[in-house]
């Protein structure tokens, strides 16, 4: 079966459509309405996206949070909206407004008003922060538990300077990750695996070991006093005890 964008066979029946569509089977051309398309497109998700300046890791990453748990029609435009207006919050040195990213106290403040758009009913959204000790990855990890039943989770760490990232699953000590500061080469370090076939999930596979350093080296959570992590569930899949047997493997 052969799909085209327009069908260009000369009939009166594809004259009499546009836009149309039209796959070729034993020699023969069918319209397809497009509102059969439009029905095809219902219910699904976006790929995650990069950020489009060196100052918007946080706000990138929020959102990838919220692509990764919802289908692209459930997300209402306020949620877009507000990430951006409380986002890129921060002045440089040199007082230019935005350049120096997103506040902790930002994302404290989104995350509240995250979870309070959730209970109000505009989205099934779930929306927890984390910061100090409580901010690392392995046993008994919130970040981890989280992970594992399906939520996702904005971690603020160490790349060459702070930056945002989208935790998107956790499995045998390693992490995905989405990082959306754009890279088409291997890191130095063979541990970290750079990912480009799932744009929907992930695109870094990291070990555990590499988030929980004090030190500021490449994706290190750095010193526990400035920890912090947001994270996101989708209410109505989130796995929980009450929902299925799955919650305890």
């Amino acid at each position: 079966m052969t799909f085209f964008n327009h069908c260009n066979t000369g009939s009166e029946k594809a004259q009499s459509i546009s836009p149309c569509f039209c796959y070729t089977m034993e020699d023969k051309c069918d319209i397809i309405p497009p509102e059969i398309f439009a029905d095809k497109r219902k219910n699904m998700k976006n790929p995650l996206h990069y950020q489009i300046s060196e100052c918007d890791c946080g706000p990138t990453s929020m959102l990838n949070a919220v692509s990764y748990l919802f289908e692209r029609e459930e997300i209402p435009p306020e949620i877009i909206r507000n990430i951006m207006l409380y986002c890129l919050d921060c002045y440089s040195e040199e007082g230019i407004p935005c350049k120096s990213g997103t506040s902790r106290m930002a994302m404290m403040f989104l995350s509240s008003w995250l979870n309070e758009f959730g209970k109000v009913g505009r989205l099934s959204v779930g929306s927890s922060y984390l910061s100090g000790d409580q901010v690392y990855v392995g046993s008994g990890s919130r970040i981890n538990d989280i992970l594992r039943r399906g939520g996702a989770v904005v971690v603020r760490l160490f790349l060459d300077e702070w930056h945002y990232v989208t935790f998107t699953g956790a499995e045998d000590g390693k992490i995905f990750v989405f990082d959306p500061y754009y890279e088409d080469e291997l890191y130095e370090e063979e541990e970290i695996e750079l990912i480009l076939d799932q744009p929907m999930k992930y695109n870094r596979i990291i070990p555990e070991h590499y988030f929980n350093r004090e030190e500021l080296e490449l994706y290190a959570l750095g010193p526990k006093e400035g920890r912090e992590a947001v994270l996101l569930t989708n209410k109505e899949t989130v796995l929980t005890e009450e929902k299925t047997i799955e919650y305890f493997i």
